[in-house]
């Protein structure tokens, strides 16, 4: 019987993701250099640590760009695209059924906390999530495990009782070495991307293709994906 579900944010309750790319890859157009999916997927639901898109042109490319003005500009394209983003299929519904059902809701993201408040509080959903971890908790950030594991612990469930809500590979890969089970929803930028192949993880268009009793009921059984 699963007690809890564990959302990822970024991509998977809200695409930000997309829209980052696009700003990312629309500047780097400007400039004359490619920005490949295969080089942002790099940083998709993780740190900046292996591919940084905001310091790349000047690293790699010699490109005499002001660092802090590069990112105002993609800030600002993003913020732009984002206007155009709604909460994705069925997450306000998995929200609404599972505080009736009495299960317990967290969320585990490699952002900080202060920009996924600020989502949440604009989509009116930050009451709903009892216990948030985020990368200001936590050493590591996705694909690394400590987020799950940490709110799990805060959650006061074990790993197989909770199921993880992702859209990325990363955050596929930090639920399973939780060992916890995973619904993957990617969106428009993660359904490109490969994903590990992986017994405790299940994919899905979007929430609303996922029947929350027999989730619930079932775990991450094959019937409890919509065709």
């Amino acid at each position: 019987m699963i007690k809890a579900l564990i959302f990822d944010f970024d991509g998977t309750i809200i695409d930000t993701e997309t829209p980052w790319y696009y700003a990312l890859r629309d500047r780097y157009k400007s400039y004359g250099v490619e920005l490949t999916l295969e080089q942002y997927s790099q940083c998709v639901g993780t740190s900046l640590h292996q591919f940084n898109p905001y310091t790349y042109l000047m690293t790699e490319h010699g490109l005499p760009i002001d660092e802090e003005e590069f990112r105002a500009v993609v800030h600002r394209d993003h913020t732009e695209l984002m206007g155009k983003e709604k909460i994705r299929p069925g997450v306000l519904e998995y929200l609404e059924a599972a505080k009736a059902a009495g299960l317990k809701i967290g969320l585990a993201s490699s952002s900080k906390r202060s920009w996924i408040e600020r989502h949440l509080d604009a989509l009116r959903i930050g009451h709903y999530f009892e216990c948030m971890a985020t990368a200001d908790d936590v050493s590591k950030v996705k694909p690394d495990p400590e987020l799950y594991r940490l709110a799990l612990q805060g959650l006061g469930v074990e790993p197989g009782e909770a199921v993880a809500v992702e859209d990325s590979p990363n955050g596929a890969r930090a639920a399973a070495a939780a060992g916890m089970h995973c619904i993957i929803v990617p969106n428009e930028l993660t359904r490109l991307l490969p994903f590990d192949e992986g017994n405790l993880n299940k994919h899905a268009e979007s929430l609303a293709d996922v029947d929350f009793d027999e989730l619930v009921s079932k775990g991450c059984g094959s019937s409890a994906i919509g065709a």
